[in-house]
């Protein structure tokens, strides 16, 4: 059984009257995407949403709303490598460009742009007035650039990094120090450094960014911090 430490804010584990009570308080939804993919050797294959998910959990406790499950299924990059499989976001590393271990996640756009409709159509039906996401591109860019659109489209306010461009503090690398440090804060036995290269002439392969090896799980605090003061500020400003 989940232990919540504040409050109870998953949606699968809510009971109806639960459910009906966070609502009343404030209808928000939270929706973790991201992917399963090789984040270096250090980190989960499952990083983007377990990141994703940790914020927004304590978004819903602090803020009041309903974490909705995590989607790791998305749009990226792809193409066929010289053997003809398909190599798809991070195996396209141009230091080595090969199949990476743990990748199991994408999908042609259009589908993925069908599911997050198909998720907002049944989200206004149940009642919420927003939906905040988080994770990692391309999903979180597609949310982003379509959300303009669906905003028209849905009775919904939506809130994702797009609406904070250059400020929006967490996962902005990809299995650099941003993200690692995020994890470390979120459940550090999930991390392991000693599985990057020692040798800082060594540039750990499938990883975009500041130098995972300067982790630390205080940085991530602060950057979730950060991330969490933003969408704060947008629920007061939209009223909801």
């Amino acid at each position: 059984m989940r232990e919540y430490t504040v409050a109870k804010v998953q949606y699968a584990d809510l009971l109806p009257h639960e459910f009906e009570a966070r609502m009343k308080e404030r209808p928000v939804g939270y929706i973790p995407i991201g992917t399963l993919e090789w984040h270096g050797p250090q980190s989960p294959l499952g990083a983007d949403f377990i990141q994703a998910g940790a914020i927004l959990e304590r978004a819903a406790e602090r803020f009041g709303g309903i974490v909705l499950p995590s989607i790791w299924l998305g749009p990226d990059d792809i193409t066929t490598g010289d053997d003809g499989r398909s190599l798809i976001g991070m195996d396209l590393d141009p230091s080595a460009p090969r199949q990476l271990p743990g990748s199991l996640y994408w999908v042609p756009e259009g589908l993925f742009l069908l599911w997050m409709e198909a998720i907002l159509v049944q989200a206004e039906r149940a009642g919420f007035r927003c939906i905040v996401v988080e994770g990692h591109g391309p999903s979180r860019d597609v949310w982003g650039r379509e959300a303009r659109r669906w905003r028209h489209q849905y009775k919904l306010h939506l809130i994702s990094a797009a609406d904070f461009p250059g400020a929006w503090a967490t996962q902005n690398d990809h299995a650099g120090r941003n993200e690692t440090s995020i994890l470390m804060a979120v459940d550090p036995d999930l991390v392991d450094l000693s599985r990057l290269p020692k040798s800082r002439k060594e540039k750990p392969l499938g990883v975009f960014g500041e130098d995972p090896r300067d982790s630390t799980a205080a940085y991530g605090e602060e950057l979730i911090e950060k991330t969490l003061a933003l969408i704060g500020s947008k629920l007061d400003e939209l009223g909801v």
